[in-house]
């Protein structure tokens, strides 16, 4: 028997001790172990789920990381579009020597430019009943110009003549909270007004609106208001002097390299800030909040991984018989092992590539597919109101793309060794003893 057995399974192709691992042999009886039958519908199933399982662990993956990748990045770029990098405020005197500090600022080699800013909060309010806290901020036009985050997002009106006039440049949000348009009359009240015999008397003047930007990120759309630095040295006060000089300097990640050196050409008492410190509360719990995330749905492939596992270890209860056969015909232990190690890991290279592919044609468009499913659910979905940013962002980051692929497939390789290992240490004689 074993003579005659022999021969034939070298004729048909069977696998030999000699055979060289991962033959077409192999792969042929891993893919009809794949292939669903009815006596396999359970098997099927499982391998169905963990596929499903895989590929949606791998696509949230990459959409959660991406859309943290792009809520940093645009909230990097405006925020440091807008406000100084490193910010200088005078100590023991006001601030009055502004303009030759600035230029000594300035010419430190990585410094972009300077701004002298008069800022302070006020209550606006327009034409109607509806009122709003705001922060004002005196610049100079040249300077408001260097500003790319306003200057190249004005949707009405124009900065040209913004020092010579009493016009006043306003957020989009804010415009629309107060029903304001170009030409409109916005009233600003501070309660750091004139000094009278009965105190402090809140200070009342009404601007027009000359320019209505829209940066994108809607706390600053629905807050700001760019004043002419001369007429917010006499609104707030502070007649020949600034409050404050932002620094904006050509490498933001390295602006703490700079900051002995501006600290240095201001030749006078002063006290800085960079944008780290002042926001390092914010950035820090966006990354708290990605990590977080990204623990979570590695659970879900881990998950997935092991549904490979029990799927495996049923295969192979209910392929006993074939392998036992196998085994008489001259495969050997090795074979045995990547037969089931190819159906494994078949699935989970299955499940990683449609993930991968899902992922990134999600993120590709993820701004019209939220669209379209507040259009489909009749709701806002991400709310700038609530999100500081008026659209979805993603940034796919090749880096952290293969860093998840490899991961799913290393997971998905672990999962089927030790199903496959069972199989090769199968005894054929204990397999078809009840058959």
């Amino acid at each position: 028997m074993n003579a005659s057995a022999k021969p034939t399974a070298q004729a048909g192709g069977t696998a030999s001790p000699s055979t060289r691992p991962f033959s077409r042999f192999e792969w042929m009886i891993a893919g009809r172990y794949l292939r669903a039958r009815r006596r396999d519908a359970g098997v099927s199933v499982i391998a169905g789920f963990s596929f499903v399982g895989i590929m949606l662990g791998v696509a949230a993956l990459i959409i959660v990381m991406s859309v943290m990748n792009g809520f940093r990045a645009e909230l990097l770029t405006r925020i440091l579009g807008v406000n100084g990098h490193v910010v200088m405020q005078p100590i023991d005197r006001p601030l009055t020597d502004f303009d030759d500090v600035a230029q000594r600022i300035a010419s430190v080699p990585g410094v972009a430019f300077t701004m002298p800013l008069v800022q302070g909060q006020v209550l606006a309010s327009g034409a109607g009943a509806a009122n709003t806290g705001a922060l004002v901020k005196g610049v100079r036009g040249e300077d408001l110009q260097q500003l790319t985050p306003v200057s190249s997002n004005i949707v009405l009106g124009s900065l040209e003549g913004f020092d010579g006039g009493e016009g006043v440049a306003i957020g989009s949000r804010l415009a629309q909270t107060l029903a304001l348009s170009l030409g409109d009359l916005i009233t600003l009240i501070s309660p750091e007004g004139d000094v009278t015999p009965f105190g402090a008397a809140p200070r009342v003047k009404a601007y027009e609106v000359t320019a209505i930007f829209e940066i994108g990120l809607s706390e600053y759309d629905a807050a700001y208001v760019y004043m002419p630095f001369e007429e917010a040295q006499l609104f707030f006060n502070s007649d020949g002097q600034a409050q404050s000089i932002e620094i904006f300097v050509d490498r933001p990640d390295n602006v703490q390299t700079l900051q002995g050196a501006i600290e240095q050409a201001a030749e006078r008492p002063n006290y800085t800030i960079t944008w780290q410190r002042q926001n390092e509360g914010f950035f820090s719990a966006l990354q708290v909040e990605r990590n977080v995330m990204f623990i979570i749905l590695t659970l879900i492939i881990l998950v997935a991984a092991l549904n490979i596992i029990s799927g495996l270890f049923m295969l192979v209860k209910d392929k006993g018989r074939d392998i036992a056969i196998l085994r008489t015909m001259g495969a050997t232990k090795g074979a045995v092992m990547r037969v089931f190690f190819i159906t494994g890991t078949s699935i989970g290279v299955a499940g990683t590539l449609a993930g991968l592919v899902l992922g990134v044609v999600f993120c590709l468009n993820i701004e019209n597919l939220r669209q379209f499913f507040s259009w489909v659910l009749g709701t806002t979905i991400f709310d700038p109101q609530f999100y500081f940013l008026s659209r979805l962002p993603a940034e796919i980051d090749p880096s952290e793309v293969v860093a998840v692929v490899a991961m799913a497939l290393g997971l998905s390789f672990i999962a089927t060794l030790f199903p496959s290992w069972r199989a090769s240490k199968l005894d054929p004689v204990e397999a078809l003893r009840y058959e």
